[in-house]
């Protein structure tokens, strides 16, 4: 799997461990960045980057990585065609998957264990979408706002 991953300066180390981690799975991972610790920097330089790689690449995944997740999700979210979820459980991770089918996930690195957030990450990437009827349509209603502002 090709995964695409970004952060802020509060996820910068844990980036590092999830990068180690996802490629000893043998996965292929872009960082968009952090490269260096600046407690000033600014999460939408690298997590926006990092949605448009995947809007770019539909048979890729994202990861964006905060404090919290929150605006790191909201970020990725404005870039057309992401779809990203902020994940605090697993059974969020694969519902995510499964009735969204987001291709960003985004996670608060001081809320969890770095184990735990390997977890969330693991079971986002193994989740496949369901291509239930209602889940596609619900999906198509989203994209169709997005390209033509119309519900």
């Amino acid at each position: 799997m090709r995964i695409h991953i970004g952060s802020d300066h509060a996820g910068l180390e844990f980036k590092a461990v999830l990068i180690e981690h996802l490629t000893s799975q043998g996965h292929q991972v872009t960082d968009h960045g952090p490269f260096e610790y600046d407690a000033l920097d600014d999460y939408p330089i690298f997590c926006i980057p990092t949605a448009q790689a995947v809007a770019a690449d539909p048979d890729s995944l994202g990861i964006v990585l905060g404090g919290s997740g929150n605006g790191e999700q909201m970020a990725a979210n404005k870039v057309k065609g992401v779809r990203a979820a902020l994940v605090w459980s697993v059974e969020i991770a694969k519902l995510a998957r499964q009735h969204n089918n987001a291709n960003v996930i985004s996670i608060g690195g001081r809320m969890h264990t770095p184990e735990f957030c390997k977890e969330l990450i693991d079971t986002f990437i193994a989740t496949p979408f369901s291509y239930d009827e209602r889940h596609m349509r619900r999906i198509g209603l989203i994209s169709d706002f997005e390209n033509e502002g119309l519900v």
